[in-house]
């Protein structure tokens, strides 16, 4: 059972799996040995060998076109900034289709709980990049740990770079939503960034 137990904890190191989740993952894949198992090691392997970090923005790349596509466009926006707590951030921002500047991927946000301080952060390589920008989006999370992260890297931007415009996404009402799902934070939220009709 040692094998079994020693996969439980490596599926559950992963960002968003649980232990319960852990375990059905690493039960899936023990009784289906063949498939599933064969499957999931060739894709890691695949993963490791051929993708990586952008050099600049940190978003998942070949590691054959580094820096990503992204990064390398010539038709985007040089001093617009748009700064993620993770590289899937990006990819749903440019789904939206109304973003056109650059990324910076943080690779977390300051979480006391999970041991995680500003250490963690990619700290030095964004106050460079936001140096270089005259308006750095802040496209954080809305949890405690997020605003606090926000908090910190408003001060040491707007420190270390006094001319930028630093912003926020806006908040509020999803799209398809009731206010009466809403809650109190994220109504109130809706109102102070209300915008004219």
């Amino acid at each position: 059972m040692e094998p079994l137990r020693q996969l439980v904890e490596a599926f559950a190191k992963l960002p968003g799996i649980g232990r319960r989740t852990a375990e059905r993952l690493a039960v899936y894949v023990a009784r289906n040995p063949k498939g599933a198992a064969h499957d999931l090691a060739t894709a890691i392997e695949d993963v490791r060998a051929t993708l990586t970090a952008c050099t600049l923005c940190g978003s998942v790349t070949s590691k054959d076109e580094n820096p990503c596509r992204l990064c390398a466009d010539s038709q985007r926006e040089d001093d617009l900034l748009c700064v993620v707590e993770d590289p899937a951030d990006i990819a749903l921002i440019e789904r939206s289709g109304e973003y056109r500047g650059r990324y910076f991927a943080l690779m977390g946000k300051i979480s006391p709980m999970r041991g995680e301080g500003i250490g963690h952060l990619r700290l030095p390589a964004l106050l460079e990049r936001a140096a270089a920008a005259k308006e750095v989006l802040l496209a954080l999370n809305a949890d405690v740990e997020s605003e606090a992260t926000a908090a910190y890297l408003r001060h040491v931007i707007s420190q270390a770079a006094p001319t930028v415009k630093i912003s926020r996404l806006a908040l509020g009402i999803p799209a398809g939503s009731a206010i009466a799902y809403s809650d109190p934070v994220t109504l109130g939220r809706a109102i102070r960034g209300r915008t004219e009709a």
